[in-house]
């Protein structure tokens, strides 16, 4: 934890990495989290925590997997807007785009969920990096 304020658009100009989330600082036992978002990520679920998502800039939109069927909608979030995945839900995030994003969920909480297809290389399956100084 920074003993000084972050500037979240400078921590954001510390790194150029797609879907490679830079931990920036711990509430409790949480993680705060950006990332910089281009394109696709990956269709995942985590079983045991919802996932929050603050559009810092750009547009993400939220592909989810509803009911028995597996239907699907999609949520559209501008830049400003907040969304939480419900625990369990398989949903995969996109930025046409591109977008800055920032994420709230427990520490040790993987980029890819618990349950996911196969990971691309675009995609950094981690638990977030240290945001360099």
């Amino acid at each position: 934890m920074s003993p000084e304020p972050i500037e979240l658009a400078a921590a954001l100009g510390r790194f150029d990495q797609l879907w490679s989330p830079r931990v920036v600082t711990t509430v409790n036992d949480y993680d705060v989290r950006i990332a910089k978002v281009a394109g696709e990520h990956v269709w995942h679920a985590h079983d045991d925590t919802d996932e929050f998502f603050l559009v810092l800039d750009g547009e993400l939109r939220i592909a989810l997997r509803v009911g028995a069927d597996g239907g699907q909608r999609e949520v559209v979030l501008p830049t400003g807007a907040v969304f939480v995945v419900p625990r369990g839900v398989e949903h995969r995030p996109s930025a046409p785009g591109g977008a800055s994003i920032l994420m709230f969920e427990p520490s040790g909480t993987s980029s890819v969920g618990d349950r996911h297809e196969a990971v691309p290389e675009h995609v950094d399956a981690t638990t977030g990096h240290p945001l360099a100084p």
